[in-house]
């Protein structure tokens, strides 16, 4: 049996994904094979030695101290575009709000409820202060096509947008939709981007890319969404924009205490993937992936190791993470073959200082090999399945 820890409440039709006769899974399970987790903070968690791997239901995996994890051998995965759709639907939303002043006219409507009869005339009068450019017609910069971008700048085009995407890693061979120009620069887009989207992780690299250098180049009256990760934006950079009038509107779904009730933040409580829909596409995305390396010690969608897959050949599956260093695939191939075992199949991708390796074999692995593999030098975690 496999033991599945529940660190937040998930979607039964993940859960669904379990053969109840090979799983056990709850938020009680003691000793885990996996952990499945949406948002519970995991970095002050003592791992389990029996843990060999995590699913975090969603895309950003900075709850998981995913480095710590590839040391010790376990695997961590997200669930990239599952939630793809609800973004880009609550991107859409901001980006209209952001145009529209929908949310201060709401709440300015709320104060004239007293009014009585006079309401529909005070409306009339007052509704000037709220006026705002349609999309139509204008050129929303997209930085990063992934999945969630892309689908963004898709719906944009329908909307009647000119869009530019930026986006160094999309391959050569990618088909966008007409509508879409790709420009890898982007002091070329900044200037003349009515709109900006931000779909990029977060990284040393990317950390504040909107700030007050970049800002500086944006039309005065650029409206900027960010559903990303709210670091990738300056918060005094854009409070100080919107201030002396270099901004016009800052949607993001990551708000912090600077930026809320600023005039001109509009600030969601990070809503991006709260659907029903996302939910349960997430958990069974993580749910599949788990019983995948469980069950066949392949690997899609890690973010601290290589992926592999391979279709079962033989008799029994022996799967090493190991340091990326020289002769180490010989040295466990020797280590397997000196009994003489038969090697059916073997597949091995490394992911900078990690490597991951299946071999299938025509015959049982004793205890004694897979010991054997564990001690060499720079073994990090070895399976027999």
């Amino acid at each position: 049996m496999y033991n599945i820890k529940l660190l937040n409440k998930i979607s039964n039709v993940g859960l669904k994904k379990y053969d109840t006769s090979k799983y056990v899974y709850g938020d009680d399970v003691q000793n885990p094979d996996a952990v499945m987790v949406r948002s519970a903070s995991m970095h002050d968690m003592q791992m389990p030695e029996s843990l060999l791997a995590i699913a975090r239901a969603g895309a950003g995996t900075n709850n998981i101290p995913v480095a710590d994890c590839a040391d010790n051998g376990i695997v961590v995965f997200n669930t990239p575009g599952a939630n793809a759709n609800a973004v880009k639907e609550l991107v859409i939303l901001g980006l209209l709000l952001s145009s529209r002043k929908v949310t201060k006219a709401v709440d300015w409507c709320k104060t004239i409820k007293g009014e009585g009869d006079n309401v529909g005339k005070t409306v009339e009068k007052g509704k000037s202060a709220f006026a705002g450019p349609e999309i139509k017609g204008k050129t929303l910069g997209v930085i990063g096509l992934g999945a969630i971008g892309r689908l963004v700048a898709e719906a944009a085009v329908d909307l009647g947008m000119s869009v530019i995407g930026y986006d160094p890693y999309l391959p050569e061979n990618a088909e966008l939709k007409p509508g879409i120009t790709v420009n890898n620069n982007l002091d070329e887009i900044f200037p003349v981007a009515d709109y900006i989207t931000v779909h990029v992780p977060l990284t040393p690299d990317t950390k504040h890319m909107i700030n007050a250098e970049s800002i500086a180049k944006m039309k005065n009256t650029v409206r900027i969404m960010n559903f990303a990760r709210g670091d990738l934006a300056d918060s005094d950079a854009v409070i100080n924009a919107l201030d002396e009038g270099e901004m016009a509107c800052y949607v993001t779904d990551f708000p912090d205490a600077k930026l809320i009730g600023v005039d001109g933040v509009i600030a969601i409580p990070h809503l991006g993937a709260s659907t029903p829909e996302s939910e349960e596409n997430c958990a069974e995305m993580a749910a599949q992936e788990l019983i995948d390396y469980l069950e066949d010690g392949n690997i899609k969608n890690s973010v601290n190791m290589p992926n592999v897959f391979m279709h079962r050949t033989g008799k029994v599956r022996v799967t090493v993470i190991h340091k990326n260093q020289p002769n180490m695939i010989a040295t466990i191939t020797d280590t397997i073959s000196k009994d003489g075992v038969n090697i059916a199949s073997f597949e091995d991708k490394n992911r900078g200082e990690i490597a991951y390796s299946i071999i299938d074999c025509d015959n049982d692995v004793s205890d004694r090999i897979a010991n054997d593999i564990n001690s060499i030098e720079g073994v990090i975690r070895v399976r027999v399945i």
